[in-house]
């Protein structure tokens, strides 16, 4: 976790104080469960509530010389808790306390992520309906093609990230679940009734079956889900970032006072923000093929994956808190040119509505193929002249054409607000009927 791209409460959920405590907590109330089922005395599971404590520079201590992060875990504690602390850990293994300490961890994380996407989303529709009528150029391989709105771009994004928040939080269901089954995960040293209460008492589901470790296609999954939010977040901010590009200018990110773009050039204001999230986007997706590749693990365990997720647990869940909350704020100040827009909708010379005149010479009896060659060959003309001359005028003198169609009928379909007639529908689809 780089501090650069950090907030404190993700990062906290990733602290080491926090991720003994959980371990604490997975002991204690397993140790509860035993004592209800009259296995251990009941005086051990208070004495462990009462006097039980860790130092995280004492576990590191006892670990250095072990070689083994829970037992010096448990160690510590007993240190604390004294005699009554031999009934902590029965018929437990290693994997029963880090698989459901990790799973309390990413459903925590999911959480804060949830919320992040709520803020994105509440943004992205408030911008959306600012827009929602704001005519712009869309476009196809980058190239002018047909009239839009800038509230339908960010009506997409908005549909975009409303399915990512739907993913996330089916992830989270799946990844959210407690195994305390033992060795091999038979739960012959353990009754699955321990692992009942501890699942209810960290907010989890009990893993129907685990092999001493909580399957890792569950963990893919929830990282695939990161990496797929990730891919979105990247597509809105190369949006922005070609917005943003002197030639178009159509929106930019906020310019604050004072702030300065390049170390050599005073007059440049750059994407950073947007270029900034394409770079964190890419290495969120670079940590899910090391969970996938966590999948196949050996018989009923090995530890192949332990190292994985102690680096991608983190650092891609600490990233992408970073990365979506950025984007909010991006798209929250987005600066935006609707005059700049108009004149790029015009700088073409009305070539933006060539399929309409194409549509209405086929209406008019024209076949496909001669309606397309005469719009075409007027349409190469304005493109060849840089849009210095008019595809309507054009059109108008095309003997062809007017044969075909009236001055008012080529006229009429020069109308900007024909492509934005079903622009309510759309929002409906995308918003409700609040829309």
């Amino acid at each position: 976790m780089i501090p650069r791209y950090s907030r404190p409460q993700m990062t906290s959920i990733w602290a080491p104080e926090t991720r003994f405590r959980i371990w604490f907590e997975i002991e204690a109330h397993a140790l509860d469960a035993m004592a209800e089922l009259g296995i251990v005395p009941k005086s051990a599971a208070d004495e462990v509530w009462a006097k039980g404590a860790f130092e995280v520079e004492r576990i590191d201590a006892i670990e250095a010389e072990v070689k083994h992060d829970v037992i010096a875990f448990l160690t510590n504690v007993a240190e604390h808790v004294g005699p009554e602390a031999r009934f902590l850990h029965q018929g437990m293994t290693s994997s029963d306390v880090l698989d459901t300490c990790l799973a309390v961890q990413l459903a925590r994380a999911s959480d804060l992520l949830i919320e992040d996407l709520d803020r994105l989303l509440e943004v992205l529709k408030r911008r959306a309906y600012e827009h929602k009528l704001t005519p712009t150029i869309g476009r196809s391989h980058g190239i002018h093609a047909e009239p839009v709105t800038f509230g339908l771009k960010l009506a997409f994004a908005y549909a975009e990230f409303d399915r990512c928040r739907a993913r996330l939080v089916a992830a989270r269901e799946e990844i959210a679940t407690c195994a305390i089954s033992g060795a091999v995960g038979t739960f012959a040293n353990i009754d699955p009734r321990v692992e009942a209460h501890v699942a209810e008492k960290m907010g989890l589901t009990i893993e129907p079956i685990s092999t001493q470790v909580i399957p890792r296609d569950r963990h893919a999954m929830f990282f695939a889900t990161l990496g797929v939010i990730a891919s979105s977040i990247e597509r809105l901010a190369t949006e922005v970032r070609h917005l943003q590009r002197t030639e178009v200018l159509e929106a930019e990110e906020y310019f604050s006072p004072g702030q300065k773009g390049s170390s050599a050039m005073p007059h440049k204001r750059n994407p950073v923000l947007t270029e900034n999230l394409t770079g964190l986007a890419r290495m969120v997706r670079g940590y899910v093929t090391p969970a996938l590749e966590n999948v196949a693990l050996w018989h009923e365990r090995d530890i192949s994956h332990s190292s994985v997720e102690r680096y991608i647990g983190p650092d891609a869940t600490v990233t992408l808190d970073f990365a979506l909350a950025r984007l909010t704020g991006v798209i929250d100040k987005l600066v935006v040119y609707p005059d700049r827009m108009q004149k790029n909708l015009d700088r073409m010379g009305g070539l933006v509505h060539s399929q309409r005149v194409l549509l209405a010479l086929t209406q008019a009896g024209a076949s496909r193929e001669d309606s397309y060659r005469l719009v075409q060959r007027n349409a190469m003309k304005v493109w060849e002249s840089d849009g210095a001359l008019s595809l309507l005028e054009l059109l108008k003198a095309d003997p062809e054409v007017s044969a075909l169609l009236t001055t008012e009928q080529i006229e009429e379909r020069f109308d900007l607000g024909y492509h934005l007639k079903h622009v309510d529908t759309i929002f409906g689809r995308v918003f409700g009927l609040d829309a």
